[in-house]
């Protein structure tokens, strides 16, 4: 649980440097909320009432998901491996790098899927110990990617050239053809891809974790 300080001033902003002095911090790096603000008594002498402020270190959702990451590997046997982070467009990317990463990538990914979810769930359960509720949430739509080796773009890949080979076969021979069962991620590449394609058309069928593509002509 991330330490508040609370801290008094004649003004708001000398409470607040009082605060910031005492946890160490730029005021880059805090949340400030105002309890009381400064208030004068009779004539503007008696009953001088001080402004009262509440300070609270800013939450690295990221970093905690990144030193989450690196535990993990510790302890499953790839301590050599090493993890960067960068964030696009709102994702943020950790991508693992190292030697013989496959048990980590897993069956079609599934391990890495499964080491994202729980990246996931832990830092999400870490923005809301730390902050107010509509900022844990504003967290939380932090949507944070696992990689290894460059493993999810070569799917990626793979996917897509599946998708426009099996769509062209369709088109050709106008008779529906149902795909391996995928995740959600990878459906939607699926159906991105056929978007492209002229002639046919997707959407997914069956329960998880058997739920799968079908791609038919547009007029089956």
């Amino acid at each position: 649980m991330v330490q508040s300080v609370e801290r008094s001033g004649r003004t708001v902003e000398e409470a607040v440097e009082e605060a910031l002095e005492a946890l160490g911090l730029g005021r880059d790096k805090v949340e400030v909320e105002v309890l009381e603000e400064p208030a004068r008594g009779i004539l503007g002498l008696v009953g001088q009432r001080p402004a009262r402020v509440r300070v609270t270190p800013r939450v690295d959702v990221g970093g905690k998901a990144k030193e989450f990451l690196e535990e993990i590997l510790r302890h499953t046997g790839f301590a050599h491996a090493s993890v960067s982070a960068r964030e696009v467009e709102g994702v943020l990317r950790l991508d693992v790098e190292g030697e013989g990463l496959g048990a980590l990538i897993g069956r079609r990914g599934a391990t890495l899927d499964a080491v994202q979810y729980l990246v996931n769930l832990v830092a999400g359960r870490y923005a809301r110990s730390g902050q107010r509720a509509a900022e844990a949430e504003q967290e939380e739509r932090l949507r944070i990617v696992v990689d290894a080796e460059g493993y999810r773009e070569k799917r990626t890949r793979s996917l897509e050239r599946l998708a426009t080979a099996v769509a062209e076969r369709v088109q050709r021979e106008r008779r529906r053809a149902a795909l391996e069962p995928m995740n959600p991620m990878e459906r939607r590449i699926i159906h991105l891809t056929v978007q492209t394609c002229e002639g046919v058309t997707s959407h997914s069928e069956g329960e998880e974790p058997y739920r799968h593509v079908v791609i038919a002509p547009e007029k089956e």
